[in-house]
């Protein structure tokens, strides 16, 4: 996903409701259970979960973006292979007052169990 492209909740004149919702959501939770092993769409999956209420066409776009990048890099993913050592590392980072709907910030994070993410 491109870093400055923003989505909104109520879009523009362009940008209607979808019709047949029910697609959308399903697209999506397929996505959700495939960041077990792709942590790299995880962010972006974040992002089009927050509109599974009401899904618009830019909404829809994005899935498809997603589904586009997933099959144009397929055999990526995590493989998980016994430790040689044990370790514990986190990371996170946050967005303040990032949505451009309600003004809310955006939180994530990552744990590493022996240089393998688990969460």
């Amino acid at each position: 996903m491109d870093v400055n492209h923003k989505l909104s909740a109520y879009g523009s004149g362009t940008d209607l409701v979808l019709t047949n919702p029910e697609y959308y959501r399903r697209l999506v939770w397929k996505l959700i259970y495939l960041t077990a092993t792709r942590p790299d769409i995880s962010f972006v999956v974040g992002v089009v979960i927050q509109f599974m209420h009401a899904p618009r066409t830019s909404h829809l776009q994005v899935v498809e973006r997603i589904l586009g990048y997933l099959k144009t890099a397929p055999g990526q993913g995590l493989i998980y292979k016994p430790p040689s050592y044990l370790s514990l590392v986190a990371y996170s980072n946050a967005d303040y007052a990032g949505s451009f709907d309600d003004r809310h910030s955006t939180t994530g994070f990552c744990t590493y169990l022996c240089r393998h993410l688990i969460t």
